[in-house]
Formats: structure tokens, sequence, C-alpha cells
């Protein structure tokens, strides 16, 4: 359908711009005098070169549906009508990508589809968590509410996840930087001083030795190595992308020694906050359980939840089968044992998440201090046996003449 941009005047003189989608421009009119506006300017909105190439339209970021979840929230907690909210949503997104998805949202709903339905038609950006409890706030006439959560869901989830992200970027970048320095002093340092030392005329010391070989290596096989690196990165995605290997690698990362207990309390906090969410917004507990296996981004843990699934399924209570695996302290069975035993399981989960919160934030902090000297003893032990090896023959040869 077409896309008409237009500038109009409200009934308070106040100047506004964006965009609808009409049949024509008849009925672009139509529908901007509906909305009590004074059309000055419709156009048809010229087409964009890269419209058809997904690559190159822009990505929907969590920033953007955590702003549009509030907007919509408080939009419709102030009686604006559904459609009207998600048409004015639609016009003022900045990301292009999302305002195509919102338009196609409201002509679903215009259609007659439900809202949860109309957005589960989108699910790289409203996953099933959203689509769920979406749909529970429209059954429950709680729509306001439920979006209001689920926009706070979405930051602490964000927050987590940089905390995440922060932690692994730290040493990933000094280590990239250690091997790019040592590749430049292997290819362009060394054959420099291995000149230099062949007018010497003299066997050069064990460790210089070693380092002009692992330069000439270096050197003549650089293409080999960086072909071989991206062969190794290409399969281990591949083997990654199999049920075995997703299986093998979560399973190695939760023991890894420094690494492993943090993923854990991520998980645990992810589980929690994910699932405490849902039950408080009226989602079944099998349900919810199911999708917060698919979200749990764990396949360990993914396997944990689908089987406490089951248990609750014949009668059993939730924590019984947590307690059978190493991922959930005993600590955290024993406070969801008394939130089902109480009614409050809801709350106490929430309790659980904001714990596991602040130990995410401990155990971060815990591994930078500890990854700083490692990192440290690792960039002078690479970088500087290299600078001291390359100097040994000028001290051989500086004691000799001194002698």
């Amino acid at each position: 359908m077409p896309v008409y941009t237009w500038v109009a005047e409200t009934r308070k003189g106040r100047v506004i711009k964006g965009e609808v989608e009409a049949v024509d421009e008849k009925s672009a009119g139509l529908q901007l005098r509906r909305r009590n506006l004074t059309v000055k300017k419709l156009k048809p909105k010229p087409k964009d070169l890269f419209e058809g190439l997904s690559l190159m339209k822009p990505k929907v970021t969590s920033k953007d549906i955590v702003i549009f979840t509030r907007q919509f929230s408080t939009m419709i907690d102030a009686g604006l009508p559904l459609v009207q909210g998600l048409t004015i949503l639609a016009e003022q997104a900045e990301n292009k990508t999302f305002k195509d998805i919102l338009r196609h949202i409201v002509k679903d709903v215009e259609g007659g589809s439900s809202l949860a339905e109309a957005m589960g038609k989108h699910p790289k950006v409203f996953d099933d968590l959203f689509v769920n409890l979406v749909a529970a706030g429209e059954v429950g006439g709680i729509l306001d509410t439920i979006l209001q959560r689920l926009a706070a869901y979405i930051e602490k989830a964000e927050k987590l996840k940089s905390r995440i992200k922060g932690a692994m970027t730290y040493p990933i970048v000094v280590v990239a930087i250690a091997v790019i320095v040592i590749a430049v002093i292997m290819i362009f340092v060394i054959p420099v001083f291995q000149e230099m030392f062949a007018s010497f005329g003299k066997a050069l010391p064990v460790p210089t030795q070693m380092v002009v070989a692992m330069s000439n290596f270096t050197k003549g096989n650089i293409h080999y190595m960086i072909a071989a690196l991206v062969v190794l990165i290409f399969l281990f995605k591949r083997y990654r992308a199999t049920a075995n290997g997703r299986k093998t690698t979560d399973t190695l990362a939760l023991k890894l020694p420094i690494f492993g207990p943090l993923l854990k309390k991520v998980a645990v906090a992810r589980f929690s906050r994910t699932l405490g969410t849902m039950i408080t917004s009226g989602v079944p507990i099998i349900t919810a359980l199911e999708i917060v296996a698919k979200t749990s981004g764990n396949v360990v843990l993914e396997e944990v939840i689908l089987e406490v699934r089951s248990s609750i399924a014949e009668g059993q209570p939730i924590a019984e089968p947590l307690s059978e695996n190493d991922i959930f302290p005993n600590m955290v069975v024993q406070m969801i044992a008394v939130g089902e035993a109480t009614g409050a399981l809801d709350t106490m989960l929430g309790k659980i998440a904001d714990f596991y919160d602040d130990e995410v934030d401990t155990a971060v902090e815990a591994m930078t201090s500890m990854l700083e000297p490692l990192l440290m003893v690792f960039l002078g032990g690479s970088i500087g046996g290299l600078v001291v090896a390359m100097y040994l023959p000028i001290f051989s040869m500086a004691a000799a003449m001194g002698s």
C-alpha cells in the first residue's frame, strides 16, 4: 500500500508532520481529517532505493521495543483506541523497519486480528514471551499494565545482557590487541633485527634463535594461519548449529573455571525474572515454563526447565525437579518452595531475580579484578619476552666489548 508524507495543523494551531499508509491520496487525506487535522501538504513518499534489500534495513533494537511498549501502555491507559495508538506510534517511529512492522500490525488489527495474533506474525521483533503476555493482557483487560511490566522486564534483561557483554569484551579486546602487537613484531620488527644480527658473525643466543625461527615461520605462513583461523571459526559455528554441538558447547560453558559460575547466576536471574513476570501477568505456569525454556539461551538449562514442566504436568511441585540439578542453588530451590507453598511464587521469583542481578554485578567485578593481573602477566610475558630475546645479542656484544 502506498505511503504518503504529510504536514498538518492541529486545532490548537500546532504544525505537525508524519507519514500515513492509504490506498490513494484521497483516502490519506480522509484519515488525517478524521483525526481533526487540517492538511497543509500531502504527497507520495519517495521510494527507498534499498527498500527491497533486507540487509540494508536497520535492525529493530530493544530500545525501540521498550520505547514503543511504554508509549503504547500510556496511550491505552489514557483511553486511546488500540488502532489509533498503534497508528500514531507507527508514524512517529524513527526506525524504518519497525515503522513497517507497526503498519502491518495496524492493518492486521483493523482486519479483525487480535493484537497478540498480529504481533505473532513478526517473531524476530516480538518473541513468544511478548506475544503471550499481550494475549494475557487482552483477555484480562489489563493490557496497559502488562505492557508496563513488559517494558520493565526488557530493560532489566538488557541491563543483565550488557553486564555480561562488558565482562566478556574486556579480556577479548586485550588478548586481541596483544595478538596484533605480537604479529606486528614478528612480521615487521624482528626481520630488521635479524638483518642486523647477521653482520655480527656469531651464533645467536638460544632464545633469540627461537624468536627468529618463529618470526620466519609467521612471515612465511601468515596467510595460511589466517585461513586456518577462519576455517576453525566456520567449523565451530557449523558444529554449534547442530543439536549435539550446541549441547556440548553450552555444557562446557557452564563448567568453565571463571565464566561458568557467572553464567549460572545469569541463568538463574533470567529464569526467575521471566517466569515471575509471566505468572504475575496471568499466563498459566505450564505455558510460562515452555516459553521460559525457549528463551533461556542455554540448551542445558532449557532441558532442565522442560523437565520441570513435565513434572508439574504430572502433579509435582516446581521446587522438587529444580533440586535435581546443579544449576539452581539450594537457596533458590528453598525460596521457590516457600513461594509455591504460600501462593506468592511470582513475588518470590522477583526477589530471587533482584538478588541474582546483584550477584551478577558482584561476580563481574570480581572476575574483572581477577582477570586484570592475569592479562597483565600475559602481556608482559609475551611481548616482554620477545623484546628481551631480541636484545640478548646486543647485551652479549656489549659485554664482549667491555671485557
